[in-house]
């Protein structure tokens, strides 16, 4: 390995437990990996076991509850070890059995729960929290008051649970947590804590939970069986369901940064053994879990003040995967480990290539959050948008063909690139032809903005997948049906992806399209008007508003994004509040009508107004290229289309399409 990596595959202790790296693979919602009686199923095994087998010195678990009586979950949800203790040992102890195999360890994170911010398909639409307080998803919900019975039973539950672990083998337990603003969280944070008994008032009350669960599970299993804290220096809320965007002046109404510093020592001097660090709430849900548009590495300020603050490791994630940023993070005593969550669904690999000095071969997260968060709030499984297999490793993977075929692919977009590097893989001939000069489609427009540089990234990896598999790249061929007849190939794939859609606004000429602008082919002037508020419209407004242009998004529904296929509430949220915060002008149910001396009319309503523009950009979607598949799709015995030649969708199904078709072939 390189000599300044060296740092990252140092043996490091938690506690008693010593890890083999400083690689953690950090907890996502195991939701999908467990049975109805709480115990992990098979494809729970396999998704942990396939980390440890990349490299990651210490696997976290996701959210595992301790009860489901006080909290009800709909099972099955997410594990819960009390719910049959023999059931969930048996497969407990396999997973870490195997896990250990790879001389990785396993901690298993015990949770107290939602509190406000349950998810109502899970948890229904009765709430607890520490006070009758809002929930966070549910209009109009008030949180029932947990009572003192209840919060003695959940530390009861705590140490039942992390004993049942120690039995099935695991290393130790992770607390969730003081962070995210989760029930435990919310106890310790005086905005949502107006308890007035022991459990509520001053910091150390406020702290009393936290701080009882930790010397329970020691008095149970011993003071060196480690105990991690999912912990939140700064909570980032400037008001109920309001976070506070990077760079944003506000007063923090959740936890501030001196009283987490307070926090962080008090629950260090009640035994816990590790802060497992970061910032947010789930009123600022773009700080946990960011997007794209947050600043990669985001979370190493807060956690070099909380190191300061303790003396036990400091875990530190938030787009950590670049092994230079995270040397950097570690010289620079802002963190102990390198905490992974997406980057390793992304690429399970990702520590075993930092060692061999493949980096560049690692595929990257494009934090879209689509597979992962997305999947699991909608469909209540987690998987990933550029990794396919994720989540279903064993029953998902790829296996040699049978039968060695000529595959013809048409289109090198994303989905045309992934159905060659799998139909390569699994030992077919392949051949892909692109009508321009470059790899990427769509994506090469919509990875131009600063913060899509990981979608261009992910070009790269595809390209460099294809140099490895010697795959043929014929460039600035338009593929005819007569090719077609000619090349006689056993499977064609159409990927012919899509076209922009055009609007004509009179007889203007500086009508430009978004992918015509991204990609440097039109210039649009000083000031343009952006039709189009989806997700290419908005960053692309913000985009040209970071380069110093004057923008006005124009939208004919009634919110921006309102279009927009489902996005992960972080990024939703904060391309929302970004759009506000940047002060980008946005004219919703609205529509241009005509160009005017020096911009174009907008009407509102019965309202006509001239908004100044040297240009309009459209960005009102795109349509399917189908043309080739409907002259050819007789000629060759299989013939596939898909991608946005099929459907026009995003990134996760293009490759998702892809690869269902390309493995079966």
């Amino acid at each position: 390995m390189k000599q300044e990596h060296e740092i990252l595959f140092e043996p490091m202790k938690i506690g008693s437990v010593e890890i083999k790296n400083r690689y953690v693979m950090e907890p996502i919602g195991p939701v999908g990996f467990c049975d109805a009686d709480g115990a992990y199923n098979q494809r729970g095994v396999e998704y942990y076991v396939e980390r440890a087998k990349g490299g990651a010195g210490l696997i976290m678990t996701g959210v595992t509850m301790v009860e489901n009586e006080i909290e009800q979950c709909v099972m099955p949800s997410a594990p819960c070890p009390t719910l049959n203790p023999h059931s969930f040992i048996r497969t407990g102890k396999v997973m870490s059995e195997r896990i250990h195999a790879y001389d990785a360890k396993l901690f298993l994170q015990l949770s107290a729960g939602f509190g406000r911010v349950g998810v109502p398909s899970v948890i229904g639409t009765v709430a607890i929290a520490p006070s009758p307080i809002p929930h966070r998803w549910m209009d109009g919900v008030i949180c029932r008051a947990l009572t003192f019975e209840e919060i003695r039973t959940y530390v009861r539950k705590f140490a039942d649970s992390a004993e049942i672990a120690q039995q099935a083998g695991f290393d130790g337990i992770e607390i969730h947590a003081v962070h995210e603003g989760y029930l435990l969280d919310q106890f310790a944070i005086s905005m949502f804590n107006q308890r007035t008994d022991e459990y509520g008032g001053s910091l150390e009350n406020r702290l009393r939970f936290a701080v009882e669960i930790v010397q329970a599970i020691k008095e149970r299993c011993g003071d060196d069986y480690p105990v991690s804290l999912r912990y939140s220096i700064k909570s980032f809320i400037k008001g109920w369901k309001q976070g506070g965007l990077p760079g944003e002046e506000f007063v923090e109404m959740g936890r501030d940064i001196p009283e987490g510093i307070e926090a962080a020592k008090l629950l260090e001097a009640a035994g816990y053994d590790a802060f497992n660090g970061d910032v947010g709430s789930y009123d600022s849900w773009y700080w946990s879990h960011p997007p794209m548009y947050q600043a990669k590495g985001l979370y190493t300020p807060y956690n070099e003040i909380l190191k300061k603050a303790v003396s036990v490791p400091v875990i530190t994630a938030g787009r950590m995967d670049d092994p230079d940023r995270a040397v950097n993070a570690i010289h620079n005593r802002q963190a102990d480990f390198i905490g992974l969550a997406r980057p390793l669904l992304a690429d399970p690999q990702l520590p075993n290539k930092v060692r061999a000095e493949k980096f560049e071969k690692v595929r990257p997260c494009i934090s879209c959050q689509e597979g992962c968060l997305g999947r699991l709030a909608a469909f209540t499984q987690v998987s990933c948008a550029v990794n396919p297999a994720c989540g279903r490793e064993a029953e998902y993977g790829l296996t040699p063909a049978l039968e060695k075929k000529s595959v013809m692919i048409v289109g090198g977009g994303i989905a045309g690139m992934e159905a060659a590097r799998v139909a390569a893989l699994r030992g077919h001939v392949v051949t892909l032809y692109e009508k321009t000069d470059r790899l990427g489609g769509v994506v090469i427009p919509g990875g131009v903005p600063d913060f899509k540089e990981d979608d261009h990234g992910l070009i790269s990896w595809y390209e460099r997948a294809l140099r490895d598999l010697k795959v043929p790249v014929v460039f600035n061929t338009d593929v005819t049906p007569a090719a077609v007849e000619k090349a006689d190939p056993d499977v064609l794939i159409v990927a012919t992806g899509a076209r922009p859609k055009r609007l004509k606004i009179g007889d203007a000429e500086n009508v430009l399209t978004a992918e015509d602008v991204l990609n440097g082919v039109k210039d649009p002037g000083d000031s343009a008007i952006v039709i189009g508020a989806g997700l290419v419209g908005c960053e692309t407004a913000m985009w040209l508003h970071d380069k110093g242009k004057k923008v006005t998004i124009v939208e004919m529904a009634d919110d921006i994004l309102a279009l927009t296929g489902p996005l992960c509430h972080a990024n939703h949220d904060m391309l929302h509040d970004l759009m506000h915060f940047k002060k980008i002008g946005v004219m919703t149910s609205s529509r241009v009508t005509a160009p005017a001396p020096g911009g174009f009319k907008v009407v509102t309503g019965d309202a006509e107004t001239l908004v100044e523009a040297d240009s309009a950009i459209l960005a009102v979607g795109y349509s399917s290229n189908r043309d080739l598949h409907n002259e050819v799709r007789n000629m060759v015995p299989e013939v596939y289309t898909f991608g946005d030649a099929r459907h026009v969708s995003n990134i996760m199904y293009a490759i998702w399409d892809a690869y269902e078709v390309a493995r079966s072939i």
